[in-house]
């Protein structure tokens, strides 16, 4: 009997993997099939809150702190890579493994400390994108919230149709952030040599400089994207034997080098463009909108609609994927499974009243971010954990360089997500940390 005639995009796309799994696709056509869960999860690292930083760091420091960023993408590979491998190794993502190792009144624990965290990531990025409509629309924060908002909703519907239409959406939308920050370096003067020297050449100019980096790493690992990348990698073709189980494994670390290495270069072309055009004179830039306000007279009007575009590009699609992760953990930790429309009102409703009450949109954000370094330590510290484990991963467990690399990564992330608390409290010695 020959196999039925895939007719959607979904399901031409699991008939694709499973001809390459069979050997019978080389090449590039057999790699592309299973590029999507990390390009998902990658937006993440080109969120509202990656803006504010970048642009602060080129801004105050120009091209010195670019090393920063390339370190923070090579933690963010490792902390996917092995979200991804959980997955594609059990069969389960991060929270129900969570649900099923651990002692109930630690669950809940861990399912509220979770949700909480999404709900914070869903209101810096869906507060980012809507930042973005205000200033392209120059309509007041509460309808550019209104229209982000449906603008997000239609994406989402996106999943009725399988996985594969949603992730070639969240692809374009990267695409737009990528193809405008590249139209950005053709505009902004750019010292190259600069570039490529602070990228490979650590260094420190001074304590405030210290402060940005800390904004940076401290925020590179982010909670919901550690519990969705082991979740995404389920819903796809699910391996037969060990053979299909190792090449998964080889296709998704190809596929996390590739989407997030796209990623930090979007990243250091943030900080590159902000170095060009804000850090001769105008080092005080720490904010999206002065950013936007500046470009005009400094590039011209096509530069700042680049930056407008990408803008709303990114906050669109972060805060998809935060719906995303939020639905995820709720089903993982307590198999409760609710509407997407009501999921986005839940994780909308913080966004919507904190700007009701009137608190400004860049100290919402700084206020997100200390939850997200309360919240930061459930996902890493699990996934460490259960990866490094021969009964449950069998051959796939960490190797000891790698569980090493990843303790180190985890200590690293979470000291400095510790220092940002204290400046944001005002006990660091430090100066505090102004997000955008």
């Amino acid at each position: 009997m020959s196999p039925a005639v895939p007719s959607t995009l979904t399901e031409q796309t699991c008939f694709d993997m499973r001809e390459t799994l069979a050997g019978r696709r080389r090449g590039l056509r057999a790699v592309l099939p299973f590029a999507g869960p990390a390009v998902v999860a990658s937006i993440a690292y080109m969120d509202p809150g990656n803006f504010a930083t970048n642009i602060q760091a080129g801004a105050g420091y120009g091209y010195s702190l670019l090393w920063v960023v390339a370190v923070a993408n090579l933690v963010a590979m490792l902390f996917q890579s092995l979200s991804a491998k959980l997955g594609l190794v059990t069969g389960r993502n991060l929270a129900e493994l969570c649900r099923a190792a651990l002692p109930q009144r630690y669950v809940y624990v861990m399912w509220g400390v979770s949700e909480i965290a999404a709900m914070a990531t869903d209101l810096a990025e869906f507060v980012g994108g809507s930042i973005g409509v205000s200033l392209l629309t120059h309509l007041p924060m509460m309808p550019s919230m209104v229209i982000t908002a449906v603008i997000t909703y239609g994406l989402l519907q996106f999943e009725k149709h399988g996985f594969r239409p949603l992730e070639l959406a969240i692809a374009a939308l990267i695409g737009v952030i990528g193809l405008s920050y590249l139209a950005e370096l053709l505009i902004a003067p750019v010292q190259w040599g600069a570039v490529a020297r602070h990228t490979f050449s650590p260094g420190m100019p001074d304590s405030n400089a210290l402060t940005i980096s800390v904004g940076i790493i401290g925020a590179t690992v982010m909670p919901h994207v550690l519990f969705l990348h082991s979740g995404l990698t389920q819903n796809r073709v699910r391996a037969r034997n060990e053979t299909e189980r190792a090449k998964l494994l080889r296709f998704s670390n190809i596929e996390v080098v590739v989407a997030l290495s796209v990623a930090g270069l979007i990243n250091m072309a943030m900080v590159i463009m902000a170095a060009g055009a804000f850090h001769a004179g105008h080092a005080e830039i720490a904010s999206i909108e002065t950013a936007w306000r500046t470009l005009t007279p400094l590039l011209g009007s096509a530069a700042a609609g680049l930056f407008l575009a990408a803008l709303i590009a990114s906050g669109v699609s972060s805060s998809v994927v935060g719906t995303m992760a939020g639905q995820m953990i709720m089903q993982g930790f307590v198999g409760f499974h609710i509407p997407v429309w009501l999921r986005r009102l839940i994780t909308m409703a913080p966004a919507f009243a904190v700007v009701a009450c009137g608190v400004d949109a860049t100290r919402a954000l700084v206020l997100s971010q200390v939850v997200l370094s309360i919240a930061l330590p459930v996902p890493m510290i699990a996934l460490v954990w259960f990866t490094s484990r021969g009964d449950l991963m069998g051959r796939y467990r960490n190797r000891r360089a790698t569980t090493l690399a990843a303790l180190a990564g985890t200590v690293v992330v979470l000291a400095l997500n510790l220092v940002l608390l204290l400046q944001i409290a005002g006990m660091s010695p430090w100066p505090p940390f102004h997000a955008a």
